[in-house]
Formats: structure tokens, C-alpha cells, sequence
């Protein structure tokens, strides 16, 4: 069995550490980014087959890397949840505009996080 490789993109150290634990204890292998840029270049490198990507954080939002993975031929295919405390309908409409897979609003349960990240995933880790 093969383990899914996810990436978690957030500017939050609590947050990267809370969803590394769980992400972890869930059996998936996880990459961390700190940054918009970060996040590109660990999806480039590492190609993960999921990306946690938090909307607001410094150098490139998770607008931006979203509008650019969609765009780059070796990346489209990245499954993008966004995670976000902007959860106006607009906010929503246009992370899925620029071709997020999913979105999720902060503060989330982490029971329905892993459980939206095996639907995603095909509920294997």
C-alpha cells in the first residue's frame, strides 16, 4: 500500500503543529510550508497528492498558489482543500473559482478535517 503524501501550507506554527500530529497519527506522510512560496515549492518537489492550503499567508496567499498550480502542467493535478478563517460565500466562490477542490472554514473539527481528507484521498491513507 502506497501512503498518500500531504502537504499543510499555513503561516500559524500552531496550527502546522496540531494538523502535522494529526495528519500524522492518521498515517499520512506530510511535507510542512510556511508561506505562499514555500508551498509552490514544496508541491513542485515533493508532489503531494493533497495540499491543506490556508489562504492568508505572507509572500503568496493561497489564492495566488492555487491560481498557480492550476496553471503549471506539472501540478495541475494537486488536490487543493483550502482551509480559512474567510469563509464569506465570495471568499468561498473564489477559491473554488481559481480551482480549489474543496473548502473549509476555521474553526473546523478535526474529526470532519481527516474525514473530508479520506473522501478526497479515497479513505485510505
Amino acid at each position: 500500500m502506497t501512503t498518500h503524501k500531504l502537504l499543510i501550507a499555513d503561516d500559524e506554527p500552531n496550527i502546522l503543529i496540531s494538523l502535522e500530529f494529526l495528519m500524522k497519527r492518521e498515517g499520512y506522510e506530510v511535507v510542512l510550508a510556511r508561506d505562499g512560496q514555500e508551498a509552490l515549492d514544496a508541491i513542485e518537489r515533493d508532489k503531494p497528492d493533497l495540499v491543506l492550503l490556508d489562504v492568508m499567508m505572507p509572500v503568496k496567499t493561497g489564492f495566488d498558489v492555487c491560481h498557480e498550480v492550476r496553471n503549471s502542467e506539472t501540478m495541475r493535478d494537486t488536490l487543493i482543500l483550502m482551509l480559512t478563517a474567510k469563509g464569506r460565500d465570495t471568499d468561498i466562490a473564489k477559491g473554488m473559482a481559481l480551482g480549489a477542490n474543496a473548502y473549509m472554514t476555521k474553526p473546523f473539527s478535526t474529526k470532519e478535517l481527516v474525514q473530508k481528507v479520506q473522501a478526497m484521498l479515497g479513505n485510505q491513507p
